[in-house]
C-alpha cells in the first residue's frame, strides 16, 4: 500500500521540515510514501472562497480509487493502537493508496468533503497547520511500528 500526505500549501518552518524528513525516512521501511504540497492560495479575504480555492487545488492531486482521509477536528479520534489497526485493515483489504489530507486553516470546503472516505482527528486541541504535519508524520511512523510489533510504542 502507498501512503500519500497531501497538504494545503508548502511546509515553511525548517524544524517541521527536519522532523518530517526523519519520520518519512523511517516510514519508507514499511510503506511507499509521497508528500504532495498544493500551491498556496493567497489574497482571498472571504474564508468560504479561500476554502473553495484550496479544495480545488487539493482535488487536482487526488486520483480516483484512493482511500481519502481528511484530518479534521470533528473526525474520529483514535488511540495510537486503534489508528495502527485502521491502517493495517486498509492495507489487508486491498487499499492501494491511502491519501491523508490536511486542508487549510479554515477547514475543508464541501467540494473536498464530498470525496472524503473518512475523517480523523488528532486531538480535540487545535494545533498550527504546519505543526500538524510533523505530529501526523510521527503518528504514521508510530502506527507502522505498532503494526510490525516493534518496540517504539509503549502503552
Amino acid at each position: 500500500m502507498k501512503l500519500t500526505l497531501l497538504f494545503c500549501g508548502k511546509t515553511r518552518e525548517q524544524h517541521v521540515l527536519d522532523g518530517m524528513q526523519e519520520y518519512l525516512k523511517r516510514i519508507k521501511h514499511y510503506f511507499k510514501i509521497e508528500v504532495i504540497e498544493s500551491a498556496e492560495v493567497k489574497n482571498i479575504s472571504d474564508p468560504e472562497l479561500q476554502k473553495e480555492a484550496e479544495a480545488e487545488r487539493l482535488l487536482k492531486h487526488i486520483n480516483p480509487g484512493g482511500f481519502l482521509v481528511l484530518l479534521d477536528e470533528k473526525g474520529k479520534e483514535f488511540t495510537s493502537r486503534q489508528f495502527a489497526s485502521f491502517i493495517e485493515k486498509k492495507s489487508i483489504t486491498g487499499t492501494k493508496n491511502m491519501v491523508f489530507v490536511i486542508a487549510g486553516a479554515y477547514g475543508a470546503h464541501i467540494k473536498l468533503l464530498d470525496h472524503v472516505d473518512a475523517k480523523v482527528a488528532l486531538s480535540k486541541m487545535t494545533f498550527p497547520h504546519q505543526l500538524v504535519r510533523l505530529i501526523f508524520a510521527e503518528q504514521l511512523y508510530r502506527a507502522c511500528s505498532i503494526i510490525r510489533k516493534e518496540p517504539y510504542h509503549h502503552d
